[in-house]
């Protein structure tokens, strides 16, 4: 399959930079959505955050706007129940013609799983979500009413009457826990990753791929995550980089005082991913050709925070690297968001695509 562009809608202007934005800045988030499918990007995360506005109405709102964009849509189990799930994705599918992958979210903080009122331990949350996704694969494609007895979820005699446009909705999971990797190893068709260094990233792909090996499924594609910093020449990009953490640094202090939010030095995530980049933060600033960790350690690893820094044709080349060793959903979002998706689809994402266009074209002698 073709390498994919993925970034993220924004439904308002808060960025790490500038946070003060909060819920649905409908016209911001039209603008956002027409940029992405113009600038050319394949898919965009419609993220999922207890307080932040409905996911999957973004989604269908993203659709709505589009031409062709898929919306990525980050979907929590344990908020709603798995058929009424199935239904709601299948319907969202059908309105969107086809153009729909669901990232299941088995949930890393305890602290927000909290806040919605789930209490299972984190091993039990992935439990439940292969127990979900099994769910889901039933009720999309089931001809008849079946019923179901498991560890989370009990029902008797269910059928959907909408089916996915698609021949199946693709199932997305993420993580760098074995529990992650297991599930998504026997359950997802795609797998998402952290920016990490080649190297740990070579090995994460084998320890999922292992699975699905042993599972008798297909190999997940993969997904790389990764906000790269960019500009016309790599010194242009490292000053601007350094910028960035400035702020970003000032943010996350600010935040830190505020509300007892985790900043740089204070307590380690529980999240395996987390706790994987502030090691490699811990290695040194920079990795490979462009990787820049210092953004971890400014923010605790609170999410995908590693960087590509430099000129367009520095970051084109460092995305090359990672397709070399099997990543084919390269997810870039920037930490000015709107701008930076604009310049990724201006500068980065045709050098990407013109470099595997020559790649494919036949040598003549």
């Amino acid at each position: 399959m073709p390498v994919e562009f993925i970034s993220a809608v924004n439904p308002n202007r808060a960025s790490d930079t500038d946070p003060g934005a909060t819920g649905l800045d409908v016209e911001y988030a039209r603008h956002y959505a027409h940029v992405l499918d113009d600038g050319g990007f394949d898919y965009t995360l419609v993220a999922y955050h207890s307080s932040w506005p409905d996911a999957t109405q973004l989604a269908q709102f993203v659709v709505a706007n589009t031409e062709r964009i898929k919306p990525m849509l980050a979907h929590r189990p344990g908020v709603v129940f798995p058929t009424n799930a199935a239904r709601t994705l299948a319907t969202l599918d059908q309105i969107a013609r086809g153009r729909l992958a669901v990232h299941i979210i088995s949930g890393g903080n305890d602290t927000e799983q909290h806040r919605e009122g789930d209490y299972l331990t984190k091993t039990e949350r992935y439990e439940r979500s292969d127990e979900y996704i099994r769910i889901l694969r039933r009720a999309w494609h089931e001809p008849e009413p079946f019923s179901h007895e498991g560890k989370y979820y009990r029902f008797e005699d269910f059928r959907s009457d909408v089916r996915p446009y698609q021949d199946t909705i693709p199932v997305s999971v993420g993580g760098s826990s074995a529990d992650a990797y297991r599930v998504g190893g026997q359950q997802g068709d795609i797998f998402g990753l952290w920016g990490e260094p080649l190297a740990e990233t070579r090995q994460q792909i084998a320890a999922v791929h292992a699975i699905a090996d042993a599972a008798g499924r297909p190999r997940q594609r993969i997904w790389v995550s990764f906000r790269p910093i960019v500009a016309a020449t790599d010194e242009l990009a490292w000053e601007k980089a350094h910028r960035i953490l400035d702020r970003v640094s000032r943010t996350h202090q600010a935040r830190a005082a505020a509300s007892h939010y985790p900043a740089k030095g204070q307590g380690r995530p529980a999240n395996v991913g987390s706790q994987r980049l502030l090691d490699v933060a811990g290695k040194g600033e920079l990795h490979d050709r462009a990787l820049w960790t210092p953004l971890v350690t400014a923010t605790n690893a609170a999410g995908s925070s590693t960087a590509l820094v430099g000129s367009y044709e520095t970051v084109a080349k460092a995305l090359l690297d990672y397709v070399d060793i099997g990543c084919e959903l390269l997810s870039i979002r920037g930490y000015d968001p709107l701008n930076d998706a604009i310049d990724y689809a201006r500068y980065v994402v045709p050098l990407v695509r013109q470099e595997l266009a020559n790649r494919r074209e036949p040598v003549h002698a």
